[in-house]
């Protein structure tokens, strides 16, 4: 699997809920402040935060799963391509392969909880292989960002329940289809 199964919308419009055209209100101002990546990531993880809280941010079909891997559903993508908002659902179980982006990336958990492991890429000359960074439990209502280079990293629901999370990525996902740059198909070793 090299990208999550894909929820099109029906038009080019993409029917938002209210809380969610607010949120894209916030995010459009952060940037158009053409900040570094790293603190466009850190102003969009600020704002996004009190929006997991909110009951009203996604519409019934957007929480929708699929039984095969974890499933993407565009909610927003910003006319000039500067940033998009997605959702991606988790059944139990499923997980990413090990990648990394496109571009700056802020996840929020809105339901449940995701596990994300974070590594590093090791040339040594003769081969490269992955080494683990850190594992850590990205709890309800949180959020992480980073942006490129050193955001090589994989997430997986290990809950028995579903989980989802709200993305914003600073490239235009309707074009692209996913914010994957690449996957990593190489061997993990300690260090």
């Amino acid at each position: 699997m090299t990208a999550p199964k894909q929820a099109s919308p029906d038009s080019g419009v993409l029917e938002q809920t209210p809380a969610m055209t607010e949120l894209v209100a916030e995010l459009r101002a952060i940037v158009a402040e053409e900040l570094s990546a790293a603190d466009t990531a850190a102003r969009v993880g600020d704002r996004l935060r009190p929006f997991l809280e909110r009951h009203d941010l996604l519409r019934a079909d957007q929480r929708e799963g699929d039984e095969q891997e974890y499933r993407q559903h565009l909610l927003h993508a910003e006319e000039d391509g500067s940033f998009s908002v997605v959702s991606l659902v988790w059944l139990p179980g499923q997980r990413t392969p090990v990648h990394d982006h496109v571009s700056w990336c802020v996840v929020g958990v809105y339901l449940g909880a995701e596990v994300e492991t974070r590594y590093r890429l090791v040339d040594d000359g003769a081969t490269q292989f992955l080494v683990p960074e850190q594992t850590s439990v990205n709890p309800l209502h949180s959020t992480c960002g980073f942006a490129p280079p050193g955001d090589i990293h994989e997430v997986h629901n290990d809950s028995a329940g579903k989980a989802i999370s709200i993305h914003v990525y600073g490239a235009d996902i309707r074009k692209l289809g996913s914010s994957v740059r690449r996957r990593y198909d190489l061997p993990v070793r300690a260090s």
